[in-house]
């Protein structure tokens, strides 16, 4: 799918997406909390329906309700059949294979896209010492798994991801470890794992004490399962949000609905950039709005996105329209993504007319007020398609974004909501 984005102010109210990071989380906890689960507000993109594909084959019933939420039930992880597939998520991935592990039947871990060249030897190393028989393809899929996982005492490196260990405080906590210890060194997105423990809490699961992100004991205490059916619902998604804010506050006005400011969502630090940048901003009855209405003047911002890289793409589209350079630190964070994001952003946007050096872990983005009707790709990146889509809001004419279908990674309505506020939405290739 190819679209088109006119040069449009913006202006009106539409509802964040569902979190694929909350949702994500929630189907994970829905199989290993052994028990009946309603998932409300669950999302649709392709990483959402991959989740519900994997729960699916390792035992989980899942059922549509009429009210479009989600009806679980799981006796834990017991595999329907030899394989699973995590479609091209990341998290997915890294958060399933532990609970794969979990099994002691031999089972088969393949994924899509992208995913298919994004290191796995993080499980070469540490399955080994969970009692986990493992062989991957080089360092990347397939895998392949025989359990049972058996809880240790382990320190693992948490600079690449926190998805990693995401994946272990499940499996951890789904064997019921006792008096055992993950050391982590290093970690980054911290805030992701507020939310795995959050989620972990809110489904009834055994949760470790948390050790100044340094450590997670799992007590040598009995854990008793505080809740027989378990209502969880899926948070708005700041991700997604991120590139809405970023819109209004480039090209007019705008309201996003359903995003808690309290969130532990690490992409809710949208808001500190935006403030920074001079964007009026205003919060109230759980909604977020953005801008004056009128082309607003912005000001060049400083921001560290080293625990939210998932904001470099939105940051950069908002650094783009601001007056002098911004820069944003994290660099390092955006190698093992969808695309190689420093060098995609910095190519696809320089057709745009924004130039981005890349400074080590710092990116630099000079700002222009005049952004160039041209044709981008997407990279097959979601984050990558967004980005750019929100960039000609402010260009000089029509911007054509190859692959653009790439938004059903995570947001598939996404130009839709762009549609209702406002924006010239021209779809190539496929109706929506």
């Amino acid at each position: 799918m190819h679209v088109t984005i006119s040069p449009s102010s913006i202006r009106g109210i539409v509802p964040a997406p569902a979190s694929k990071s909350s949702m994500q989380r929630a189907c994970a906890a829905a199989l290993i909390s052994a028990t009946e689960s309603v998932i409300r507000n669950p999302g649709i993109s392709n990483d959402d329906n991959a989740a519900i594909r994997v729960i699916r084959g390792l035992g989980a019933v899942v059922e549509n309700l009429p009210d479009g939420s989600l009806h679980i039930i799981s006796r834990g992880v017991r595999p329907v059949n030899d394989f699973i597939n995590c479609g091209e998520s990341g998290l997915g991935i890294r958060m399933f294979a532990p609970l794969v592990a979990l099994s002691a039947r031999q089972m088969t871990i393949e994924g899509e896209g992208s995913l298919l060249s994004r290191p796995m030897d993080f499980f070469d190393e540490i399955f080994p010492l969970l009692g986990v028989e493992v062989s991957s393809n080089l360092g990347k899929l397939p895998l392949q798994l025989k359990g049972p996982f058996q809880p240790a005492d382990i320190q693992t490196d948490g600079s690449l991801s926190s998805q990693f260990l995401t994946g272990l405080l499940m499996a951890y906590s789904a064997a019921d470890a006792k008096d055992v210890s993950i050391r982590v060194t290093n970690l980054k997105s911290r805030p992701y794992i507020d939310l795995t423990l959050k989620v972990m809490r809110d489904f009834g699961l055994k949760i470790p004490a948390n050790r100044a992100y340094e450590s997670f004991y799992f007590s040598g205490e009995e854990h008793i399962r505080s809740k027989d059916k378990i209502e969880y619902t899926v948070e708005g998604d700041w991700s997604g949000g991120a590139f809405l804010l970023v819109a209004g506050a480039i090209a007019g006005s705008c309201t996003i609905r359903g995003l808690d400011p309290d969130s532990t969502q690490a992409d809710k630090a949208i808001l500190l950039a935006l403030k920074e940048a001079g964007v009026p901003l205003g919060i109230s009855n759980g909604e977020i709005s953005v801008g004056s209405g009128q082309p607003a003047v912005l000001k060049g911002f400083h921001f560290d996105a080293t625990d939210c890289p998932d904001l470099f793409p939105p940051l950069v589209a908002l650094a783009s329209c601001c007056s002098g350079s911004s820069f944003i630190k994290g660099v390092s964070r955006l190698a093992h993504k969808e695309s190689d994001r420093a060098l995609t952003l910095q190519e696809e946007f320089a057709k745009l007319g924004v130039d981005i050096l890349l400074n080590g872990d710092t990116m630099g983005v000079k700002g222009t007020q005049q952004l160039k009707a041209c044709t981008v790709h997407s990279r097959h990146d979601h984050r990558i398609a967004m980005a750019t889509a929100v960039a000609a809001l402010r260009a000089n004419g029509p911007v054509l974004i190859e692959k653009a279908d790439a938004i059903n990674k995570s947001y598939p309505d996404f130009f839709k909501d762009l549609e209702k506020l406002g924006a010239g939405v021209h779809v190539l290739d496929r109706t929506y």
